[in-house]
């Protein structure tokens, strides 16, 4: 799996790493939020067992094994540009827009 990036996305990424180590997590959340399930990205102090790191560069992303099949092999992140929002795309469908950050650290 590889996940494209591009500059603003690299720059508002950052942004919400702040000065704190912490990796990102691409999660298919069904908690409490009425429907079939949205994607976030967390922010995660370390990985959990289950997890599996999918990208290292510019940065750490990871996914719970058993949420792989949710998500393509090659995804394009964009960061909104007038909104602190996602959005996470494939050549062959959107996966979610308005995606949001979730800082669990």
């Amino acid at each position: 799996m590889f996940i494209q990036l591009n500059t603003r996305t690299i720059e508002r990424l950052k942004e919400n790493l702040g000065e704190r180590p912490g990796y990102f997590k691409l999660f298919f959340d069904t908690e409490g939020c009425g429907c079939n399930g949205v994607i976030v990205i967390q922010i995660i102090s370390e990985p959990n067992t289950t997890d599996i790191a999918v990208q290292k560069e510019p940065f750490s992303f990871f996914v719970d094994r058993q949420q792989e099949s949710l998500f393509d092999d090659l995804m394009r992140l964009e960061a909104d540009e007038n909104y602190p929002s996602f959005r996470l795309s494939s050549d062959s469908s959107l996966l979610g827009s308005n995606i949001r950050i979730n800082d669990i650290r």
